[in-house]
């Protein structure tokens, strides 16, 4: 079955075929984070998503140059640096490293290239000057450069690809210097700022005289230089589809860098909203959350990938703590299963069981169906655990079933570790528990199982031994 995703270019589910002749390579890039605060956990919606494909895309024998940039220049950086009163780098450095590190925890992998925009400024000067080349971009009287959406529709180019625009009913022709604009304006938006006084250090010499990019120009000369004039993937959430990737479009594909017949990006996909407790996100509402806000409520980064990878990534997802606490639940079943599986299997070795990998896969293939993925893996967790009770299961069969989850795992991401992870202080009252079962001190032993339940934890005495497991 072939792999097929929802294209928002031709608002369809399309097959994926790669631009490579081979069929092997391919190029995604997914719109990464603006350095000015702390990520939250809708914009890491978007970044598990793109992590899911990249995994899938990998599991079906693609190879994958993942690029997602850092976007460390635009209007909010450069409004809080002069508020910080700091450097452009001191400032966004610390909230790049936060996001790594969050990143991290959820358990995505590392992009292949992670671009910053400032490390890209002779890129993105090369890039202007071909759009004012083809009479396209002009410079305006204050010496910021501006792309000129009347001359863009006037060579025969469509302004509006990835949504349909009313240029009748819509602002057309004016013009806007900030990187954020009326979703109602078709503006000429800006490709360089002129220096002003409030940019204080944050400026580059260019032929137009000192300033700074634009947001939309970072993303189309970053992706261009990493992945080529024409690549097949662009991901990110669905409010950068006007203006920043319909900008992109415009002033990747009017520079006239593709090959002929070829578009700047193949396959555009859009991960939908994020809501937190059936409401947009605020911090006046209190459901605004940035990751350390969710683990300091005691979860942790693996449940919080579960619950984002519970919904289909088109679809508006609700965000909640009972969500999180359902996610510990489904996970710990998957842990005890595995366990168990282990422990029959031993160390004996098999190839993994395909019949599980097919089902698997058949879901993914359906535009990423994750709930038809889960709803087979639990369905195979049923049906292991009912041979593991029946003790029908041989060592081979529960290797096999390791080998399964291994597989499906290197694109889900949530569950390396087979073994549940025991606190120190959790285990030492386990050890102690057994030390009064030996000594025939049953009341201290029921007194530590107790204790153990109060904190979360439950003994089970199995032939093999005691175990715990979360409650």
């Amino acid at each position: 079955m072939a792999l097929k995703l929802f294209n928002t270019l031709s608002r369809s589910v399309e097959e994926f075929v790669p631009l490579d002749p081979a069929g092997k390579r391919v190029g995604l890039y997914c719109c990464g984070p603006t350095v000015h605060d702390s990520a939250h956990i809708g914009n890491f919606r978007t970044f598990v998503f793109a992590d899911l494909l990249r995994r899938y895309l990998e599991f079906r024998g693609y190879a994958v140059q993942h690029v997602m940039n850092i976007t460390d220049v635009e209007d909010k950086i450069i409004a809080r640096v002069r508020t910080a009163n700091t450097t452009l780098k001191e400032y966004t450095s610390k909230y790049e490293a936060a996001f790594f590190a969050d990143l991290k925890s959820l358990g995505c992998l590392p992009p292949s290239n992670t671009p910053r925009a400032t490390e890209f400024i002779g890129e993105i000067i090369s890039l202007i000057e071909k759009l004012i080349e083809r009479g396209i971009a002009y410079k305006a009287p204050d010496g910021s450069v501006y792309f000129s959406i009347d001359k863009y529709r006037g060579c025969g180019c469509t302004y509006g690809q990835l949504l349909k625009l009313n240029f009748e009913e819509m602002r057309v022709g004016e013009r806007v210097k900030s990187d954020e604009y009326a979703k109602e304006s078709v503006a000429d938006f800006a490709l360089w700022k002129a220096r002003v006084p409030e940019d204080g250090t944050v400026f580059w010499p260019s032929p137009w005289g000192e300033g700074r990019p634009g947001w939309h120009i970072e993303c189309s000369a970053m992706s261009m230089k990493l992945l080529g004039p024409s690549f097949d993937l662009h991901l990110g959430g669905e409010d950068l589809i006007f203006p920043h990737h319909e900008d992109e479009i415009a002033q990747s594909e009017g520079a006239g860098l593709q090959p002929s017949g070829q578009r700047f990006v193949k396959h555009w996909m859009h991960g939908a909203h994020l809501l937190v407790e059936g409401k947009k996100m605020s911090k006046r509402l209190g459901n605004f959350f940035v990751l350390g806000d969710l683990t300091a409520k005691g979860f942790t980064g693996r449940e919080i990938r579960y619950l984002l990878l519970t919904s289909h990534y088109r679809e508006t997802f609700n965000f909640t703590l009972d969500g999180l606490q359902g996610a510990r639940t489904a996970l710990a079943r998957i842990d005890e299963c595995l366990i168990k599986l282990k422990e029959t299997a031993g160390s004996t070795q098999a190839s993994a069981d395909e019949k599980m990998v097919n089902a698997f896969t058949q879901a993914l293939d359906k535009d990423l169906n994750i709930a038809g993925a889960w709803g087979a893996i639990f369905e195979w967790v049923s049906d292991t655990n009912r041979h593991l009770a029946e003790n029908s299961l041989t060592p081979q069969q529960a290797a096999a079933a390791l080998a399964a989850w291994q597989k499906i795992d290197a694109v889900l991401g949530v569950g390396a570790n087979v073994e549940a992870e025991v606190p120190a202080e959790i285990a030492a009252l386990l050890e102690a528990r057994q030390a009064a079962r030996k000594a025939k001190d049953f009341k201290r032993s029921d007194a530590i199982r107790d204790e153990l339940k109060a904190k979360g934890w439950v003994i089970e005495d199995t032939p093999k031994g005691p175990r715990l497991k979360r409650l």
